[in-house]
């Protein structure tokens, strides 16, 4: 039996009883129509709200920077990730090169802003995937998916047929187009996306090019996600296999509006939602030409972040965030 996990319970069955969600559309024979119905964004490319429109199958790049061929820069397991995730063998993560976001603080700009990495095929990319199995990860972490979402699914359906049977992880900066979201239904088993911004103006100051529209398309994207997956479920060691993980980044000046982001969980998604309130903002890329954001954030900024969470009475807080903040909270004794 499935049950949803909070930071002191875990599900209650074995990993051998589950299989992820991919699997089952294989089986029936969808999980290719879904394949060529991703494919077809590519000739007038509306795979996130910028809908840039250039047809990347012909070769020519979108506002990210990528065309119909998926560049990645690494893959392998990654120990940094939220603890479910990680468990004792790592989050095999596969980090796309470029970005359809594309923020002035970014801390992966060589990556996602450059487009440092190498060309692969679909299929090159599913043995990427099946090498990640075979290395004992728990899970295929895609970071930076949404202009590159085709290849991936192309990719899962590859693998699938050659054994894959991990649960595959969304790990998305939250900019998306709600019809694509859909078109992942039975296909991923674990969301992981960023609430960047609760205001439109910061998204658009902060962006390369600006997005007003990121908090509204953020959200309507995490309610989609959480109406396909429901709130995380692990198996009995703790380990990640299904639900919604959502993430936010605590910025200097307020300027993410946490008090706001933290209202609307509670508004809006249940209370035992697995919640990361992030400390890790640092200055990089563009960030210093900004004076609000152009400093770490303080101890004080983070402990209301996390007061804000807890008084909200937000019950599924990142454990490895709850010990930063009680690190944080002796620094000010």
């Amino acid at each position: 039996m499935l049950s949803a996990c909070s930071r002191n319970s875990t599900a209650e069955f074995p990993p051998e009883s589950w299989e992820p969600a991919y699997l089952r559309l294989q089986s029936e024979g969808k999980l290719a129509e879904r394949v060529e119905e991703a494919y077809t964004l590519f000739e007038r490319c509306e795979l996130c709200p910028r809908r840039c429109g250039v047809n990347r199958l012909a070769g020519r790049e979108g506002f990210c920077g990528a065309t119909d061929t998926v560049r990645v820069h690494s893959h392998s397991p990654h120990f940094g990730e939220e603890l479910p995730l990680v468990g004792r063998h790592g989050s095999g993560t596969i980090f796309f090169s470029h970005c359809n976001l594309r923020c002035v603080f970014c801390q992966n700009w060589p990556i996602a802003h450059v487009g440092l990495g190498r060309d692969i095929s679909d299929a090159e990319l599913a043995d990427m995937m099946l090498d990640l199995q075979r290395r004992g990860c728990h899970n295929i972490n895609v970071v930076t998916p949404t202009h590159v979402m085709p290849n991936i699914l192309g990719a899962l359906q590859i693998a699938a047929k050659r054994g894959l049977r991990l649960p595959v992880c969304y790990n998305t900066g939250g900019y998306e187009l709600v019809e694509n979201i859909r078109l992942l239904d039975g296909i991923v088993d674990i969301y992981l996306p960023d609430l960047k911004f609760m205001d439109g103006e910061e998204s658009a100051r902060y962006a390369t090019v600006g997005v007003p529209d990121y908090p509204e398309k953020a959200q309507q994207s995490i309610l989609e996600m959480h109406r396909q997956v429901g709130e995380l479920v692990t198996d009995e060691r703790g380990i990640a296999l299904r639900g919604l993980m959502v993430r936010h980044l605590v910025m200097p000046n307020r300027v993410a509006g946490t008090r706001e982001f933290v209202d609307w969980v509670v508004a809006n998604l249940p209370r035992d939602t697995y919640v990361n309130i992030m400390a890790q903002y640092r200055v990089e890329h563009r960030a210093f030409e900004y004076e609000a954001i152009s400093r770490a954030i303080t101890s004080q900024e983070f402990l209301e972040a996390m007061e804000w969470a807890q008084e909200a009475g937000l019950t599924n807080l990142d454990e490895r965030s709850l010990a930063q903040a009680e690190i944080h909270r002796r620094r000010l004794l």
